[in-house]
């Protein structure tokens, strides 16, 4: 089976974009796990979205984890519109419900990190994302997470591929990892001060940490 370059179909979406203006520029419906994986994201692509950010994560355990993310993504967020490169970000944040993870990951407690249970919760927050963004009329949706090393990009781009024909809306293909965009976020993280957790935010993986 031939690997898709999953970077290499982004890019020629964007080639199909350029030069879009201001009113003409497609939106994005971007779902985010948190600050430091969107900081690179945000850099690359909002010259060439509307993009709208939806911080999504009911897989994080604790209510005060969520919130210090939460936070810091907004941050990054005003601080990015405040420099006026692009098109102006906006945020949306989605139902904080563990019990929604918990419930989707029944059975997969002791699965191996990147196993089964986390596919699980990758397609729990694309599905919400796709969902959302086909509401609210976007163009595309997609997801921070390929930037991780640690996540499934093959994975991630498939369940979304799915769900973009599932609810109409067309699902932009990433491997934001690639180019040296992880490496990046780290340097974005440094300039910002944002926090950067060990752990992705699931109880699960943080036993494992």
């Amino acid at each position: 089976m031939n690997q898709i370059n999953y970077q290499k179909e982004l890019d020629k979406i964007i080639e199909g974009l350029s030069g879009a203006g201001e009113k003409s520029a497609p939106e994005l419906f971007l779902h985010s796990c948190c600050a430091p994986c969107s900081s690179y994201v945000l850099e690359y692509l909002r010259g060439i979205f509307r993009i709208t950010v939806f911080y999504y994560n009911p897989n994080i355990s604790e209510s005060g984890e969520y919130r210090k993310r939460e936070a810091e993504q907004k941050r990054l967020i005003e601080a990015y519109n405040r420099e006026g490169k692009g098109h102006p970000i906006s945020v949306v944040e989605g139902d904080y419900n563990p019990m929604h993870f918990y419930q989707t990951v029944r059975g997969l407690e002791n699965c191996p990190e990147g196993g089964e249970r986390c596919f699980r919760c990758y397609e729990l927050r694309l599905r919400e994302t796709a969902k959302r963004a086909a509401e609210g009329g976007f163009a595309y949706f997609c997801t921070t997470l390929t930037i991780s090393p640690l996540k499934n990009a093959r994975k991630l781009n498939e369940i979304g591929q799915a769900l973009g024909e599932e609810y109409g809306v067309a699902w932009l293909f990433s491997d934001f990892k690639k180019r040296e965009g992880y490496k990046r976020s780290i340097e974005l993280s440094r300039l910002h001060g944002l926090y950067r957790q060990d752990y992705c935010g699931c109880v699960y993986s943080r036993e494992r940490s």
